[in-house]
């Protein structure tokens, strides 16, 4: 059988459907806007060839868009037939799909980290894993499934970069971040284009309150990011929380107007990255105009999805920003009933997204009291939403920013140390003005004369 660039199986005889593969998967790899054409490409020249169709159902899958996983479930029918006996690749892939499918993301994981665990070097199968595993919030699962995988890519292995690119993340993640900045470095000098590890070093400027070092690092290697496909706005997303750390609010505001909307899509990760930032300023007293009604319109047509929490979530915010109760509540009531479903990623939606959501909801009716037991409530199972620190750190700030506006200062003194304690001890603007104020509350509740 042939093999494709990564040394891994691939059943395309034809060395045009091999080139088109190969350029597909490191497109993938760093997510390139020319993914697409390059699949299509493909499955135009190999209309039979199974692992394609099982990469665009994957694909599919990972958008968390409703209407695509009826594309997915073609996919994997027309994968099925063409799968029988193929190699162990393929067959995996194609149980990775099914799971996915199923609802069910740790059983796509095994079946990717079986391929792992045969072929070590098969950097799309890393890939995908740690995608995967980034949608359940499984930091160390990321970090052991690469650390595995790294020592069969060497030097000269073409996936080596993008490899060290996904180690730096799931260091920076599970808290080195140290290392996590140098393999990210190191990692861009194989894989220039690796929009992935350039911003697992910002994350870490994020996460240690190096602001200006993470702004300089982001205008300096446009090169990684800036042909990527909409996660080059989740690069300048990271820009404006960078400035937003530094006081620059007005920055911030312009990024978002000029970078990261730009392009109004309703993709859940562009609206993540809107509604994130906009209830960040708007916690610092800025005033964001109708900046709102647009993402709060996406995110009613969105309601149903049950994708992803992660992205309800992020839904909710902006219907609350855009004064939308009804669509709150419908969104309240169909993660209710999801909540009921025996499929893993129900369980989440039960919790935290249940409680996360009435907390969300209580902050923007402004009943801070409940607010801040609601989104407490779910702070320690909030990773299983998925996503990273940097993207959960806005429910975190809301958590913080109810406690102090319900008068619960000692708890939400707590809070505070606790989010400190989870960046290495760094503290960041958002901690140091909150630090300052509850000192001030507690010096004004002092002062108040008991009656």
């Amino acid at each position: 059988m042939k093999t494709d660039l990564f040394g891994s199986p691939v059943a395309l005889d034809d060395a045009a459907a091999r080139e088109a593969w190969n350029a597909t998967c490191l497109a993938f790899l760093a997510h390139g806007r020319t993914t697409p054409e390059h699949l299509g490409r493909l499955l135009t020249a190999a209309p039979d060839f199974a692992l394609g169709h099982i990469l665009r159902g994957l694909f599919c899958m990972l958008l968390g868009r409703r209407e695509m996983v009826a594309t997915a479930r073609e996919a994997a029918a027309i994968a099925r037939p063409l799968a029988e006996g193929c190699d162990r690749r393929t067959r995996e892939m194609l149980a990775a799909l099914d799971a996915m499918l199923a609802r069910d993301p740790r059983a796509a994981v095994a079946a990717l980290e079986r391929i792992l665990m045969a072929d070590p070097g098969d950097t799309l199968a890393m890939k995908l894993s740690h995608g995967i595993r980034f949608l359940i919030g499984d930091a160390a699962g990321m970090r052991r499934s690469v650390e595995r995988v790294l020592g069969a890519h060497g030097a000269g292995h073409p996936g080596r970069g993008y490899a060290m690119g996904c180690h730096a993340f799931a260091l920076e993640e599970t808290g080195d971040f140290a290392l996590a900045e140098r393999t990210g470095l190191a990692g861009l000098s194989h894989a220039a284009d690796d929009a992935w590890g350039l911003h697992a070093v910002a994350h870490v400027h994020d996460m240690t309150a190096r602001a200006e070092d993470g702004i300089r690092l982001i205008d300096g290697n446009r090169a990684a990011w800036e042909g990527s496909n909409n996660f080059r706005y989740h690069v300048w997303w990271h820009k404006a929380l960078l400035h937003l750390d530094r006081g620059e609010t007005d920055l911030a505001l312009d990024l978002y107007d000029r970078q990261i909307r730009v392009d109004r899509t309703d993709d859940y990760r562009d609206i993540a990255n809107a509604t994130s930032l906009l209830a960040r300023l708007e916690l610092e007293g800025v005033a964001t105009g109708n900046r709102w009604e647009e993402l709060a319109q996406y995110a009613e047509n969105r309601v149903e999805d049950g994708c992803l929490v992660f992205a309800d979530l992020h839904y909710m915010l902006a219907l609350i920003g855009g004064d939308r109760t009804q669509a709150q509540a419908r969104l309240t009531a169909r993660l209710a009933a999801q909540a009921e479903g025996p499929a893993p990623l129900d369980r989440v939606a039960d919790h935290p997204g249940q409680a996360m959501a009435a907390g969300l909801t209580a902050f923007g009716e402004g009943r801070w009291a409940e607010a801040f037991t609601r989104l407490s409530s779910g702070a320690a199972a909030l990773p299983a939403i998925g996503g990273s620190h940097a993207q959960r750190d806005v429910f975190e700030r809301l958590t913080i920013e109810a406690g102090l506006r319900a008068g619960q200062f000692n708890r939400s003194e707590a809070a505070i140390r606790d989010r400190i304690e989870r960046r290495g001890g760094h503290l960041d603007n958002f901690a140091a003005t909150r630090l300052d104020r509850l000192d001030s509350l507690r010096k004004t509740a002092q002062s108040v004369p008991a009656e």
